[in-house]
């Protein structure tokens, strides 16, 4: 299906994704990642049943939360199989007691302030994004077929997901609806670079420190081992001073 093919981008970056997905510790944090990303996903889209006032869309919302929480279970039930299939094989290294990190959900947008469209906009984008990388990740997981079937149940999903809010977004607002996907995606692009810009001001800031550290400091510190060495040991004798009569001092 050519909705479920990769990007030019994504296909550039196979390697890089084969690769990641090779070693066994990536797959099984990725898979618990995903897992905690799609179900608060889920969370956030029953939000928006709740709040939203057109009966299809609440429908079709809630449809895709069940969804989204069902992703998340298919995620956590494989990388909980491959963390016990590796404990009965061999012990895991104490550096991989780690915990996947938070998921966004849906990039911490607000859902009791978000209209219909603009929440339709951005569910759009974000799951032809997610069928992208999921379409990629189950062509390099070859190796794994029972992790690559998760990526395949997934992925019908995912287009379907894609289809529905391109739809319905056309349907609430056939005036706008291009300028709305424009405008979500730009507020995407924006996050992005943030996040990039986030990312280099922090390698930045840590090569800063470590060239004051490894730069800077010594010859302060030789200059002052050197003033030191020319310091006599014990109490150095001062003159007298003159004071007022009427001064503790």
């Amino acid at each position: 299906m050519a909705l479920q093919r990769s990007t030019r981008v994504g296909r550039l970056m196979r390697p890089v994704h084969r690769w990641v997905w090779s070693d066994f510790n990536r797959r099984v944090r990725k898979l618990l990642a995903f897992s905690e990303v799609e179900t608060d996903g889920g969370r956030d889209i029953l939000r928006a049943a709740e709040v939203t006032r057109d009966p299809l869309l609440r429908r079709l919302y809630l449809e895709h939360a069940i969804d989204e929480l069902h992703h998340g279970v298919l995620f956590w039930e494989r990388g909980s199989a491959l963390l016990r299939a590796r404990t009965r094989t061999a012990a895991l290294d104490a550096n991989e007691a780690w915990r996947p990190t938070g998921g966004h959900g849906l990039d911490d947008l607000c859902i009791q302030t978000e209209s219909d469209e603009s929440l339709l906009a951005f569910l759009h984008l974000s799951e032809k994004a997610a069928a992208g990388r999921f379409a990629i990740y189950r062509d390099v997981v070859q190796d794994d077929p029972s992790t690559r079937a998760v990526f395949e149940e997934i992925l019908h999903d995912e287009v379907f997901h894609m289809n529905y809010t391109y739809t319905q977004l056309a349907r609430i607002s056939p005036r706008s609806y291009k300028r709305r996907l424009w405008r979500a995606r730009a507020t995407r692009l924006l996050k992005r670079y943030l996040r990039v810009a986030a990312a280099v001001a922090g390698v930045i800031g840590t090569t800063l420190l470590m060239l004051q550290y490894f730069v800077l400091l010594p010859p302060f510190a030789w200059l002052a081992r050197r003033a030191a060495r020319r310091e006599s040991n014990g109490w150095t004798p001062i003159g007298l001073r003159r004071s007022a009569p009427t001064s503790q001092y």
